[in-house]
C-alpha cells in the first residue's frame, strides 16, 4: 500500500492560484459594477432607511 508521492512545492503553489482565483472572483462582485449599478443600489438604501426612519415614534420629552 504506497500513497500517491506528491511535489509539496507544486501542491503549494496550485493552492495559492486557486485562493487567488476566489479572492478575484469576490472582488469581482464587490468592485465590478457599473456607476448606474452603484447610483441604483445607493438610492435603494436611501430609500429603505428613510422608510425606517419614518416608522420610528419619537418619545415626547419629560420636562421634570
Amino acid at each position: 500500500m504506497s500513497a500517491d508521492v506528491v511535489n509539496l512545492r507544486q501542491f503549494r503553489k496550485a493552492k495559492a492560484r486557486t485562493e487567488k482565483e476566489k479572492q478575484a472572483d469576490q472582488n469581482r462582485l464587490t468592485f465590478g459594477r457599473t456607476k448606474a449599478e452603484k447610483t441604483l443600489t445607493d438610492r435603494l438604501r436611501q430609500k429603505a432607511e428613510q422608510a425606517l426612519d419614518a416608522g420610528h415614534i419619537e418619545k415626547p420629552e419629560s420636562k421634570e
